[in-house]
C-alpha cells in the first residue's frame, strides 16, 4: 500500500465519522452532514493546493464526499466509531479499486458507500454472534462447574 492510498484511506475513515458526529451529535440532517464534509474537503484541498499531489489533489474530494455517505447511516444501526471509520477506509480502497469498472455510469461513489456499509454491518453481526456465543460457553462452563 503506497503513500497516497494510506492518506485516502485515512481521508475516508475521517470523513464517515465526521458526517456521523455532525449528524448524530450536533443534530445536523444527514443531508447536510454529508454536504458539509464535501464543501469543506473540497475547498481544503484548493486552499491548499500546492501540498498534495496531483493524484491526491483529484481524489480526496471524491473520496471524502463518497465516504459522507456512509456516516449518514442512523445511530440506532451503527454506533460504533472504529466500525465507521474502518468502512470509510474499505470505501476508498473499494473506490480507487473499482473506479474505471464506474467509469461512465454515475453511482460509482454510491454503490461503494453502500457496499463498505454493508460489510461494515455483516462484520457487527459477526463479532457480536461470537462475542454472544463466547458469553453463553462461558456461561455454561460456570454452571456445570457449580453443580458438580
Amino acid at each position: 500500500m503506497n503513500f497516497e492510498t494510506i492518506v485516502l484511506c485515512s481521508v475516508g475513515a475521517l470523513s464517515v465519522i465526521a458526517t456521523f458526529v455532525l449528524h448524530t451529535k450536533y443534530n445536523q440532517s444527514a443531508v447536510r452532514a454529508s454536504s458539509l464534509i464535501g464543501l469543506s474537503s473540497g475547498i481544503t484541498v484548493l486552499l491548499f493546493q500546492s501540498f498534495f499531489s496531483e493524484y491526491l489533489f483529484e481524489h480526496i474530494p471524491l473520496v471524502a464526499f463518497g465516504a459522507s455517505f456512509i456516516g449518514m447511516v442512523s445511530s440506532s444501526v451503527v454506533s460504533n466509531y472504529v466500525l465507521l471509520g474502518a468502512a470509510g477506509g474499505l470505501f476508498a480502497v473499494l473506490f480507487l479499486s473499482a473506479n474505471s469498472v464506474f467509469n461512465g455510469f454515475g453511482g460509482g461513489l454510491g454503490v461503494a458507500a453502500c457496499i463498505s456499509l454493508l460489510v461494515a454491518l455483516a462484520l457487527s453481526v459477526i463479532l457480536r454472534k461470537e462475542r454472544i456465543q463466547g458469553i453463553l460457553v462461558r456461561l455454561k462452563s460456570r454452571g456445570s462447574k457449580t453443580e458438580n
